[in-house]
This record gives structure tokens, sequence and C-alpha cells, in this order.
């Protein structure tokens, strides 16, 4: 069973990415949907067009891409063994895709960057593209949604949306980066927000450092 990944079109493209290659290296089958406004941000912070008939160049040179914008960072393997299903790509406008019926069959969904517009439509159950479906879908069939919210400040409107999201049953994951982990480069502070996703979605990962109690302990090496 797969996991859907939606993204929005909130600022945190390398968020998205970080939980991408996360789950691919866990084995883990993808859903993806890239919101129509999330191309424009991943235009912006990344320069990579993201296009339907190319959409598997477009997502390998994505994800090679470091927190930095420095190309070629990372080796993402999209086929696994071979079959080319690791990752499979629904266009948002598709509500006849896969993921808009409950019998579709899946693990559960992140939605990493969540923007407020994203937040209200799922919360106010609109539908209005096959992101906001897919979430409906995994709310009502009560598997694991994970909404990590990217905005600052929020409004009391965002925040009675985040709140209803709560009550449904959703795990909501501001993407707040922490510092005691002993990060010294940007791709230690998105890694640790992907790994809180991650977390919250009961994926295992090495993303970041975990608390263990010691004063300091993020600024010793790793053992």
């Amino acid at each position: 069973m797969p996991w859907i990944v939606g993204v929005s079109g909130a600022s945190g493209t390398p968020y998205a990415a970080a939980v991408l290659r996360a789950l691919l290296a866990r084995g883990e089958s993808v859903d993806l949907v890239v919101s129509r406004a999330s191309r424009l941000t991943l235009l912006d912070e990344t320069g990579i067009s993201f296009r339907d008939a190319h959409w598997r160049d477009d997502l390998r040179e994505w994800l090679a891409r470091g927190a930095d914008g420095k190309p070629g960072t990372f080796d993402v393997d999209l086929d696994g063994d071979g079959d080319g299903d690791r990752v499979r790509y629904w266009a948002a406008g598709d509500l006849a895709a896969g993921p808009s019926s409950g019998s579709y069959v899946t693990k559960g969904m992140l939605i990493v960057p969540a923007s407020t517009a994203c937040v209200a439509g799922v919360a106010l159950g609109l539908s209005k593209d096959l992101l906001q479906r897919a979430a409906s879908v995994t709310l009502k069939e009560r598997r694991p949604l994970v909404v990590a919210v990217r905005e600052t400040p929020l409004n009391g409107q965002t925040l009675r949306h985040l709140v209803a999201l709560d009550e449904a049953g959703a795990s909501v994951v501001p993407a707040s980066p922490a510092f005691y982990a002993g990060a010294t480069h940007i791709q230690d502070l998105v890694d640790f927000v992907a790994g809180r996703v991650l977390d919250a979605a009961g994926v295992g990962h090495g993303l970041y450092r975990r608390w263990k109690g010691e004063i300091g302990g993020g600024s010793r090496p790793p053992a």
C-alpha cells in the first residue's frame, strides 16, 4: 500500500523533498499529488518546472537537490527493484484518480507543506482538487493524515481550521525546526521537520538526532 504525499502551494518544497526521499529510502511506495499552486512555489524555490508529461524527470531533479539549492546533492532511486512503480503520480485536477475513492487503499496521507488555503479546504471538506479530496477520503476512512502547516503568523480563522482537523483525527505538525539536535546546515533543519512529519505518521527514519535527556548532547559527535 502506498503513502499519499500531497504538496500544496506554501513555501517549503525542501520539506516535501526530504519526506519523499525518506519514504523511498524506507522502501515505501508513494502516490504523489502536486497542486497547481505548488508548481509556482517549486519553480521559485528551486528553478524546476514540474510538468505532467515529464513528471518523473522533474521529480528526480527535485529530489536530488539539497535544501541549499545545490543540484545533485542526493542520489535518488525512483524505480526500486526496476518495476518503475515506487512513485505513482496523479494530476491535481484528476478527480477520478485512485486516491479520490475510499476503496483505493492507502497507508495514509502526508500534506507537506500545507498552505492555509489547503488547510481551509480540507477542514471544510471542499474537495476542490485531488489533494483536498484525497485528504477528505483519508479522514473519512480513518487513515492517518498528517498536515505540515507552513505559515506565520496564523490568524484566528486558520487556527480554527487546524483545531477542526485535529478533532477530525488529523495530526497537525507545524513546520517548525528545532535546534537541540545539533544542526550545522540548512539541510539539518529541513530534515528535522521532515522527520517529525514521518514520526507523526509512524514511519521510521534517521533524519535527525533524537533528544536523550542530555543537555548539550546535540553538540557532541554522534556515537
